[in-house]
């Protein structure tokens, strides 16, 4: 796959100060101008001034300018116009008109060392003495943004120009609601939903273990429980532990863990996932608000024809 991951995404939001501050605690580091960095990373999140919410910019990683040449012909076969030099190049999705870009970036290095985790269990001790997690007393700072979530009013056209387009693989189907794609080897880094109208659903964030996704979690709810959206829990597809908070301009923040990887495209076969199957293995049902978010009847009071 000449893709590698999410290199960042830039969000609209009524309310800039306030949701700076949001992601601040989230544990993202603050570069200023509404620009954050993750911890392995760099720069992955830009925030800036829109009327509503909105996703503005996506950007996609690739290794090399063969890599965005490819991207380019597959574009143009597509029928998707767009502009491309060496190392980047730009198009339009038609139906949320969300600008994506896919950039020569270098891939994301976590030392296996440092992120590797050890859980006792039954006739197996991968630990000796206190549990390690318990002398942890920094704030969460997630490794990297994983997956970015939008709702689009023709699934089928977007999600073909994520696939047919840029190359992304299906990962899995909730029957016509929903497709999880893959431009890494993790199990989604796109999710396009069918929804009345365009928008950004949420963004996910990568931390090291399930302690990390509940320190995160518990320590945003401290002096807001107000944030709390769903969680905590472990989804179906993908398979990754989660927790949901929300920022202050309505959009959904993910701390995740532990998702699956997927090696070689030819061993893994999507399945197609009715109802709520593919959400949740465990944990408490969705509330109704991160389905149809709370704001959504605004959006699409609000919404322009065009505009995640």
């Amino acid at each position: 796959m000449p893709l590698h991951g999410l290199a960042a995404a830039s969000i609209g939001v009524p309310n800039v100060a306030e949701t700076i501050s949001y992601y601040t605690e989230f544990g993202l580091e603050h570069l200023g101008d509404g620009r954050f960095a993750t911890r392995n990373g760099g720069e992955q999140l830009r925030l800036s001034h829109a009327p509503t919410r909105r996703l503005l910019e996506l950007t996609v990683a690739a290794d090399d300018p063969d890599d965005i040449a490819v991207t380019a012909r597959r574009l143009t076969a597509h029928g998707v116009p767009n502009q491309a030099t060496a190392e980047s190049v730009r198009a339009i999705e038609p139906v949320t008109g969300t600008p994506v870009i896919v950039s020569v970036r270098p891939r994301i290095r976590i030392e296996p060392a440092v992120a590797r985790t050890a859980y006792n269990g039954p006739d197996r001790i991968d630990r000796w003495g206190r549990a390690p997690f318990l002398e942890r007393s920094d704030p969460v700072r997630p490794r990297k943004l994983g997956h970015v979530v939008i709702g689009s009013t023709d699934l089928h056209t977007t999600r073909s120009f994520f696939t047919e387009g840029l190359g992304f693989k299906i990962s899995d189907y909730m029957g016509d609601k929903a497709a999880f794609l893959r431009c890494s080897v993790e199990h989604h880094n796109v999710l396009v939903m069918a929804a009345p109208v365009n928008f950004m659903h949420h963004t996910s964030w990568q931390v090291d273990d399930i302690d990390e996704v509940g320190r995160g979690a518990h320590r945003m709810l401290e002096d807001h429980p107000e944030r709390h959206t769903w969680g905590l829990g472990r989804h179906f597809a993908g398979a990754n532990f989660f927790w949901y908070l929300r920022d202050p301009a309505g959009n959904f923040s993910e701390y995740y863990s532990d998702m699956d990887t997927i090696g070689e495209d030819e061993l893994w076969s999507p399945q197609v996932l009715e109802g709520l199957q593919g959400l949740y293995a465990w944990g408490p049902p969705p509330p109704a608000s991160f389905l149809e978010p709370d704001d959504l009847a605004a959006l699409m009071t609000g919404a322009h024809s065009t505009g995640a």
